[in-house]
């Protein structure tokens, strides 16, 4: 039996292709989550990897072979498998491996109305089925049944934003050869848009760059763009297109914890008092920016499946995180990075300044960016950072990973990835200085030997 504790991480499934994942395991998951849901009828939806098409017509024979239709969608975003899971009040399934490598790929679910399935909401259940087997089933097979929501979708997404009276706007989008190459030309449709193109064609080797656009690498194609078209803005999606990331008018790239205060303060201004969920590597300038616009807000962990829950538990409006998702109480709490890049469009539309300086109110701290660190043994990782900042009067929490914040205000977090064998390491201070100094201290405590990669939002 293939270890299950490699593939199955604390929100998804993940693993390369054929050694880890392959189409019999994915007809297994299938049948596993059919069988846990007890489910009727299941949307399957897949991205433009090599292996996606195969994976989920696997899949969906699973879940055909314990009696369950299936609503196959075909070449989605994952924000499109969540608006029909949404719309539809049906459990999910998206084929996908998001940013990761070509060699990669995955499966995400959620139950009906898109809501998360995590370790603690029926992945460890799936897990269990897989490794002891289903019970017997003699019943009829299920029928397959396709259908294209894209025009639906992208309908739902201008609906909850106000474009009318933008001015205009040229629009560079980097799709990265991933989903947003066909849900952007749909969604992004408006008189008042030119949109540039670029890698809009479903291509899942990613010839051009990797779809990943955390790594500044990935944008310098986009910056080039924009400056060479004299745009407004730059949108660079990951492969499956729930993240979007943004770069101004010079080539710039925006911060997402600015984004998050900017689509959070607007939407309190629609829904005052509202709760506002961020997550712990997300700049304390987002929890200031709730908090002075009347707001609630609420930090938790990393990850999808968590932020979902707490906004479902607190009804809070809108979350966002530091990896460019964003999440919409009106899209069922889930993320869309199309839906993302409307919000910003509606407001750098309406504003008569250009998108840099719009941000630039938004930006009261310097951050490092994700450094992503290998460490032989994370957990000794851990214990030695916090016993050394803990001697210097610095306060800690273990909300996800290691958070320190030393007395000056300066602060970074330290946690295990979710999806890869690293240690993430992220910091922020009032001034480039002290960000820098801390960033610096961390990393000889660690005494990492390679190079860390520093992703997009980086200081330097």
């Amino acid at each position: 039996m293939r270890d299950l504790g490699t593939l199955i991480k604390a929100y998804d499934i993940r693993g390369t292709v054929p050694d880890q994942l392959d189409d019999e395991l994915a007809f297994q998951v299938g049948a596993a989550f059919a069988h846990h849901l007890g489910a009727d009828l299941v949307a399957v939806g897949h991205d433009m990897r090599v292996s996606s098409p195969s994976l989920a017509e696997a899949f969906s024979a699973g879940v055909a072979g314990r009696g369950a239709d299936v609503l196959s969608i075909g070449f989605v975003s994952t924000d499109l498998l969540y608006f029909a899971s949404g719309v539809g009040d049906i459990p999910g399934a998206m084929i996908t491996a998001s940013h990761n490598p070509p060699a990669y790929n995955g499966i995400k679910l959620c139950r009906p109305g898109a809501a998360p399935v995590g370790q603690d909401t029926g992945l460890r259940e799936i897990r269990t089925l897989l490794e002891t087997g289903l019970p017997a089933y003699d019943g009829e097979t299920g029928q397959i049944r396709h259908q294209d929501l894209l025009p639906p979708y992208a309908a739902h997404l201008r609906r909850l934003v106000d474009l009318t009276g933008s001015r205009r706007l040229k629009i560079v989008v980097d799709a990265g050869n991933g989903m947003a190459g066909r849900t952007a030309p749909v969604a992004l449709r408006h008189p008042a848009f030119e949109i540039v193109p670029l890698y809009f064609e479903l291509d899942g080797t990613f010839p051009h760059h990797e779809a990943n656009p955390m790594n500044p690498a990935n944008l310098d194609d986009l910056r080039l763009a924009v400056r060479r078209h004299g745009a407004d803005i730059g949108l660079a999606f990951d492969g499956d297109a729930d993240r979007c990331f943004f770069v101004d008018e010079q080539g710039a790239a925006v911060s997402p914890s600015s984004v998050v205060s900017l689509i959070a303060t607007r939407e309190l201004d629609r829904h005052p008092g509202s709760a506002i969920v961020y997550n712990a590597i997300t700049s304390k300038a987002v929890a200031e920016e709730v908090t002075e616009h009347g707001g609630r807000p609420i930090r938790t962990r990393v990850g999808h499946s968590f932020i979902k829950q707490v906004m479902a538990d607190n009804d809070a409006v809108f979350g966002g995180e530091h990896s460019g998702h964003y999440y919409f109480r009106d899209f069922w709490n889930a993320d869309s990075g199309m839906l993302a890049a409307l919000h910003v469009l509606e407001a750098l539309g309406q504003a008569d300044e250009p998108l840099s300086e719009l941000m630039h109110g938004f930006s009261r701290y310097v951050a490092s960016g994700e450094i992503n660190l290998a460490h032989e043994d994370i957990r000794a990782a851990l214990e030695l950072v916090q016993a050394r900042y803990s001697d210097q009067g610095a306060t800690t929490d273990h909300l996800d990973g290691l958070t320190v914040t030393l007395p000056g205000g300066a602060w970074f977090n330290l946690r295990p990835s979710n999806t890869e064998p690293l240690l993430r390491l992220n910091v922020e201070g009032t001034d480039h200085e002290s960000m820098a100094h801390l960033r610096d201290d961390v990393l000889g405590l660690l005494g990492s030997g390679e190079r860390p990669r520093r992703e997009a939002g980086a200081a330097s």
